[in-house]
């Protein structure tokens, strides 16, 4: 049996802010804190090993629901480029291996940052992760400026 997944999903933002600098934030786990989670102020723990191989976990507390993230690096190349595998442990969220692509771009002004996500196995599973993505985007912009 084959499985085929959905269409990925591809965003991108302008960030005010070095390659350095916002690859810094989106790898460090209390810099992590302040935008990756959808609900501000969500996220209440991080740990990193950043390195290829090395595991994420990323623990969230929305409305009272737990949410944890985690994954293993797969392409670390600061700080350009990071690549990295993503899942839910609940098991209502849990849709098995995707994988996040991040590339940080510098442009007049500041950095290009971009983000493909793909191996959704649900088109449901992608738009709930764009809708996530949107809004962590928008809360790693306000956090480097």
């Amino acid at each position: 049996m084959t499985v085929e997944s959905v269409a990925g999903l591809r965003l991108t933002r302008v960030v005010k802010a070095t390659p350095q600098q916002a690859w810094d934030a989106w790898t460090q786990p209390e810099q992590m804190k302040a935008w990756s989670c959808p609900a501000p102020g969500g996220l209440q723990e991080a740990s990193v090993d950043l390195r290829v191989g090395g595991a994420f976990t990323m623990h969230m507390s929305v409305d009272g629901q737990e949410h944890n993230a985690f994954g293993t690096y797969r392409e670390v190349d600061e700080p350009r480029r990071l690549v990295y595998t993503w899942d839910w442990r609940e098991e209502e969220q849990a849709m098995g291996e995707t994988l996040v692509t991040v590339e940080f771009h510098p442009v007049d002004g500041g950095t290009e940052v971009v983000v493909v996500h793909t191996g959704f196995p649900v088109d449901e599973a992608r738009e709930g992760h764009e809708e996530g993505w949107v809004a962590c985007l928008t809360h790693f912009e306000a956090h480097l400026s």
